[in-house]
């Protein structure tokens, strides 16, 4: 079952990021990562037209309070959704706390392990203050650069599928899970 989650309060921090909401004063950050091609349609979405559409999804991220800026030096570089699995799809989740995790990092900003970093600071708040036993995630088959993300980050096969893009693309999708225990086995 999707456990409630509200990130309005929540600053999380690594060795080198700060994880926390988003501010409409981050309009300018988000654009200038989200303009790119090739950054939204790793996550299912097309580059954003303009500073009013940034603006627009940022209004969106605070009202909806489960999408976390990641920020790097003050500048948000990213962001790291934690939203509902889908219990439809997956009945057999229906005891357990779950919950599924999605993530976007500016291109000027990859290879540099900050994502992984950033998802695991997450594991550990869901698991550890949240409480959750299973926490979901998922990649295009074509988008190595999340599936190695998740390999890091002890994320495990779990199912094939099809995901509808927001822009009405299927794509071929791998759906990934981390129990509560094997995070614990390999901490």
């Amino acid at each position: 079952m999707n456990v409630e989650i509200d990130i309005s309060n929540l600053t999380l921090k690594t060795e080198r990021l700060v994880l926390r909401p988003w501010k409409d004063s981050d309009a300018e950050d988000l654009y200038e990562y989200a303009r790119v091609d090739g950054v939204g349609q790793m996550a299912g979405w097309m580059p954003h037209k303009s500073l009013e559409e940034s603006k627009e999804i940022i209004r969106r991220f605070i009202d909806h309070r489960r999408t976390l800026a990641v920020t790097l030096d003050g500048k948000a570089i990213g962001s790291l959704g934690i939203e509902e699995y889908n219990e439809v799809k997956y009945p057999e989740f229906k005891t357990l706390r779950c919950r599924e995790i999605g993530y976007v990092l500016s291109k000027d900003y990859w290879g540099r392990g900050l994502m992984p970093e950033a998802v695991k600071e997450v594991i550990r708040y869901l698991f550890e203050e949240v409480g959750l036993d299973v926490i979901f995630c998922g990649h295009f088959l074509w988008n190595t650069q999340s599936l190695r993300v998740q390999e890091k980050c002890g994320f495990k096969h779990y199912d094939f599928g099809e995901y509808e893009t927001s822009f009405g693309k299927i794509e071929p999708h791998e759906t990934r899970i981390l129990t509560r225990e094997d995070w614990i086995k390999n901490k």
